[in-house]
């Protein structure tokens, strides 16, 4: 007998290699709180090729940031695992994670708090190489390189964080990340706090930067816009779970999850005319404190049922490649 999922699957023709370059399995991440535990990471698992990009999107709150921060042991996690290409890397001792910087890197999201104001933009992005002990001329060479790539104008050497606009500062923050030639970068929220001009250009330099250089993403984002344009996968997390997990073209065309359709019908549609069904979630938010078993988009959602509420659905695939959390769907 067709499940729910086997009647609105999308066909797919054959299924492509996946080439584990990151692969994370049942990570979490709980912070201790007078109330209890909060799981703001709670179970997630997921694969990243090399030189692809993997979109992470969710409300606020939703675990986007911590678990980029997990994954680059800015954080430690609390259970799961970590294999970067191959290797083991849950657990590192501290020399370990020394090198292991030179191959992980993170563009944060605002510029100006992550920038040092009392150094200026060569000593910014000469910090990284020092660190690794390379000799003077070569760091000024590669200094000057690196703002070249990024494109920021040699005149601005000398210059301090105050002194430029959002989109320089965030220039710097892409030259620090890229000056030890990593091959992964977190890129949490890197154009959130910029003009809608200045976006597209970071957007595209970071393109650039990913096809010039063959670095591997996780584009952590609330604007399903911005990801949609840089990503090859799409992860979408709510309260510190994934919902739902696709390719971005099946994702868009074929959003399987309540929570999915919801966000996408809040993306607007760039023409004159055009008008989409809003979906509107309503209900109380499901505190990540202690959470109740269940699903938590449960209190939010128009479809749930009495299962909902009581059992916790597993991240399963109902189409070649395209997993979901949902028992509406996978009954």
């Amino acid at each position: 007998m067709d499940t729910a999922a086997d009647a609105i699957c999308r066909k797919r023709k054959g299924e492509r290699r996946m080439d584990n370059f990151l692969k994370v399995t049942g990570l979490k991440k709980y912070f201790h709180t007078p109330r209890g535990e909060l799981h703001a990471v709670d179970d997630i698992s997921f694969t990243i090729e090399k030189g692809k990009t993997l979109g992470v999107v969710g409300e606020s709150g939703c675990g986007k940031s911590t678990l980029g921060r997990v994954v680059l042991h800015l954080l430690d996690s609390t259970d799961g695992k970590i294999l970067f290409k191959g290797k083991d890397i849950t657990k590192v001792k501290k020399r370990e994670l020394q090198e292991l910087r030179k191959d992980m890197q993170i563009i944060f999201q605002d510029p100006f708090s992550s920038l040092d104001p009392r150094m200026s933009v060569k000593t910014i992005i000469d910090e990284p190489l020092k660190n690794v002990h390379m000799k003077k001329a070569e760091r000024e060479a590669r200094v000057a390189e690196l703002m070249q790539t990024v494109g920021l104008a040699p005149r601005l050497m000398d210059s301090y964080p105050h002194e430029l606009d959002g989109g320089r500062r965030q220039r710097i923050g892409v030259a620090r990340a890229i000056a030890l030639n990593p091959e992964f970068i977190v890129c949490d929220e890197p154009v959130s706090a910029l003009d809608v001009s200045i976006q597209a250009q970071i957007i595209n330099l970071l393109l650039d930067l990913q096809k010039d250089y063959g670095l591997t993403y996780m584009f952590i984002s609330h604007d399903l816009s911005v990801v949609k344009y840089l990503s090859h996968n799409i992860m979408v997390m709510y309260l510190g779970q994934t919902v739902e997990l696709s390719e971005k073209e099946e994702l868009f065309n074929n959003p399987l999850h309540p929570y999915t359709q919801a966000l996408l019908s809040a993306v607007p549609v760039p023409r004159i005319g055009v008008k989409k069904k809003r979906v509107l979630l309503k209900g109380e938010i499901t505190s990540p404190v202690n959470p109740k078993p269940g699903c938590r988009f449960a209190p939010r959602c128009l479809s749930a049922g009495e299962k909902c509420f009581e059992i916790q659905p597993e991240l399963k695939e109902v189409c070649p490649g395209h997993k979901v959390a949902c028992h509406m769907i996978q009954n």
